[in-house]
């Protein structure tokens, strides 16, 4: 009977002798299984019983011979006699188990005494014990169950390892994150504390990803929130599962994370007159959405939140970017987010933003996606409109849709709050002493 097992992989084991390292290949593909006895007749009985189960088996007559084996190769299975000249199975499994602790090991005896027993148990922490004369079914189960142990260590320790690199590249990246906020004075001050609250929970990680977003365009925190309101009244009217709407939700938040990496040149042109692009600038901007996918991973364990970022600017014509997916091979998800993201835009824009998605329905949009949000009983109401300003074009009486602070991150001016001639003039006092950075966003 044959049996599929996986391909081989290296692995370095610590050798008999201290400090000593041998490296060999892990046979997984088939399990290697060891048999010592000094009978080579019950040897040759043991080796054609098991190897017609697919295994690959290897024998050896005496515990010395056994040792040098297992410092050569790796076994998922070692079984031997008890009782052998010059060393006992007992402590021959002793000294495999310090070689290959994640060997199994199977003992077999004629007669189980009380001090074979105890020497098992405190030596060699042996899996089973196998009673001179056996069952062939017995036999051949005992083997399949101690590689199946075997097999689930090490695809456990190679979980572990896994995990321990990919905490490794957390702690960079999020170093990385760090070196990039200690550059933005004030308010990336604020962002350096987040982001050290990183790793504590999805919801304070989410909220650092908005920080920086509006940090390095304030439109990109007003569009998220603005998003996020409309997928959570998406979500009500299809009734989507708790763990659907979940992602959708984060998706929302995060969908514009991607700019992060493209130049603020690029986006504002894009905004304002997409036509004078060149094609590297585009081609730049239109792989935002994988790199809000791979950004969706570093915040955090979310690898279905970056499938729906990625898939937010595929069309349903199979026109759209990065893949130029198109219909069901978007993913559902994507397709509803995509609607909110140019539900809102038209929204900023002063455009009607019903009439743009129905026109759209069925070549930008998938139409059951729009019928999701433009059918939705009840829409959150809109959002001002907002738009960027230098501190020279302020003018009284513009109501500021983001509050203005000074480099040490003192708030000058709230948010919502209508500028006097007087306020402008102190604004302007400020930025000639000490110049304010950031973006000022007033409603329009």
């Amino acid at each position: 009977m044959s049996t599929p097992f996986a391909q081989p992989e290296t692995e370095i084991l610590a050798g008999p002798e201290p400090g000593k390292i041998t490296a060999f290949i892990i046979p997984e593909a088939p399990p290697r299984i060891l048999l010592v006895d000094d009978d080579d007749s019950m040897l040759f009985i043991l080796q054609q019983t098991i190897a017609k189960e697919g295994y690959e088996v290897e024998t050896a007559l005496s515990a010395p011979e056994a040792l040098q084996r297992v410092q050569q190769k790796s076994y998922a299975l070692v079984m031997t006699d008890q009782r052998m000249p010059g060393m006992t199975g007992v402590d021959l499994l002793s000294r495999i188990q310090d070689i290959q602790p994640d060997t199994t090991r199977i003992l077999i005896t004629g007669v189980v005494e009380l001090n074979t027993v105890i020497d098992s148990i405190n030596k060699g922490e042996i899996y089973r014990f196998l009673m001179k004369p056996w069952l062939n079914e017995e036999l051949l189960l005992t083997v399949r169950n101690g590689v199946q142990r075997y097999e689930l260590i090490r695809r456990n320790a190679k979980l572990h390892d896994e995990t321990v690199s990919m905490n490794e590249r957390l702690v960079e990246l999020n170093e990385e994150l760090r070196a990039w906020v200690l550059r933005e004075e004030s308010q990336n001050l604020q962002l350096a504390k987040l982001n050290k609250t990183l790793q504590q929970n999805l919801q304070r990680s989410i909220e650092l990803c908005l920080k920086t977003m509006e940090a390095f365009h304030p439109a990109l925190g007003v569009q998220a929130r603005r998003v996020h309101s409309l997928c959570c009244v998406m979500a009500e009217t299809l009734g989507l599962s708790e763990s659907e709407r979940h992602v959708l939700e984060i998706s929302a938040w995060l969908h514009d994370i991607g700019f992060l990496a493209v130049p603020r040149r690029v986006i504002k042109l894009w905004e304002k007159t997409p036509a004078k692009l060149s094609q590297s600038e585009l081609e730049t901007l239109q792989r935002h959405p994988v790199l809000g996918q791979e950004l969706a991973r570093f915040v955090h364990d979310l690898a279905d939140v970056g499938l729906v970022i990625r898939a937010h600017h595929e069309r349903f014509d199979g026109r759209g970017f990065p893949d130029r997916l198109s219909g069901d091979k978007i993913p559902w998800l994507g397709r509803l987010l995509a609607v909110a993201v140019a539900y809102a835009e038209a929204e900023q824009k002063g455009q009607n933003p019903a009439a743009i998605l129905r026109k759209g329905s069925g070549k930008l949009f998938d139409p059951e996606a729009v019928k999701a949000l433009v059918a939705a009983p009840k829409l959150p109401a809109t959002v001002p409109r907002e738009r960027e300003v230098l501190v020279d074009d302020l003018q009284p009486g513009m109501t500021l849709a983001q509050g203005i602070y000074d480099t040490k991150g003192k708030l000058l001016v709230a948010a919502g709050g209508v500028l006097s001639k007087l306020a402008i003039q102190k604004l302007r006092k400020q930025h000639r002493t000490s110049p304010i950075e950031q973006s000022l966003l007033v409603n329009c």
